[in-house]
């Protein structure tokens, strides 16, 4: 039977009681491919490889090796969350690779979307390179494989920035979750006692933020986004909206708009809101959001995030627009 088929008897994840037995049986099949060797992992702190790693942990304790990059293009917090969630059960087994300026300085002057994907990802591929190079004793390299990714792109995990690194490392794959589809692995991520917040993070591009700080990326802009984003982030959440819609972010474009700060003119940029709702991302609508909410954000946003004048809230659906910006 192909290994990367799922079984059309297996029955759907749904419940701890059934997530609590694929742990089960994982931990024993994973035991059984390892045995006492290690294994290597790219933690990127998205929901798949940190479900990965928890069951890895699970099963093979301090055999596993994860290396977590940042490239100075996450959320405001997400690396932290990272360090403070595994960190405990890896200890010195945990590599962190601060990255940030490694990677901005490649990104100067950049502006064209693809070529800011490429240089990002061909980057993290160079970085945890470098790293597994390090280390002389690793047979294994997980991944956070999941089934529409073999479904989608013949189980090349492009997006984990890990499939591109050289055939001499000759690592073999360990992808237990390679079977499951995204809401199969929430769930069992939940089982393994992962945050709420990690194991129902939204989706988020492989190059971060990178794509919604459009154009040419330039460090203060970055963090413009990054502190609208966490506000937009706390407000829903003390809304009750966070868990009402699909993903939501901010946007700040490369240009500039003319404002008025303390009686002076000023030229700053703008903050665009974007909200949607979706089934599959195929399609996706815009939801109707109070409009206390938005004017309590937009206050906040215009008073804490410098180099700001404008907050927009973006209506177009998908299609003609995409989700993301870039």
């Amino acid at each position: 039977m192909d290994s990367n088929k799922r079984p059309e008897n297996m029955a759907r994840i749904t419940t701890k009681e059934l997530a609590d037995k694929f742990i089960e049986e994982q931990i024993a099949l994973i035991r059984e491919q390892v045995g006492d060797k290690k294994v290597l992992l790219a933690l990127s702190g998205g929901v798949d490889s940190s479900v990965v790693a928890a069951l890895l942990i699970k099963a093979i304790g301090k055999q596993l090796i994860c290396v977590h990059v940042n490239h100075g293009l996450m959320r405001k917090g997400e690396s932290e969350q990272v360090i403070e969630v595994f960190k405990g059960y890896l200890e010195e087994n945990l590599i962190y690779i601060d990255g940030t300026d490694r990677f901005l300085d490649k990104l100067v002057d950049v502006a064209e979307p693809e070529t800011k994907r490429k240089i990002i990802g061909g980057e993290f591929i160079r970085v945890f390179e470098e790293e597994a190079r390090k280390l002389t004793d690793v047979d294994f390299l997980a991944q956070g494989t999941i089934y529409p990714d073999i479904i989608e792109s013949k189980g090349v995990k492009a997006h984990h920035n890990v499939g591109g690194l050289p055939d001499d490392l000759k690592f073999e794959l360990v992808e237990p979750v390679k079977l499951l589809y995204k809401d199969e692995v929430r769930v069992v991520g939940c089982a393994l006692g992962l945050p709420y917040a990690m194991v129902y993070r939204q989706p988020f591009p492989g190059p971060g933020l990178g794509v919604r700080c459009t154009g040419a990326i330039t460090r203060d802009r970055l963090e413009a986004l990054r502190e609208s984003d966490a506000i937009l982030r706390e407000e829903f959440e003390k809304a009750g909206l966070a868990d009402k819609i699909w993903q939501f972010f901010t946007v700040v474009p490369d240009f500039r708009s003319t404002g008025v700060r303390e009686g002076k003119r000023v030229f700053d940029w703008p903050v665009i809101i974007r909200a949607v709702n979706t089934v599959d991302a195929m399609s996706a609508e815009v939801p109707e959001i109070d409009w206390n909410i938005l004017k309590k954000i937009t206050d906040r946003i215009l008073a804490e995030v410098p180099g700001v004048c404008r907050v927009l809230y973006d209506l177009s659906p998908k299609a003609p627009a995409t989700i993301e910006w870039e």
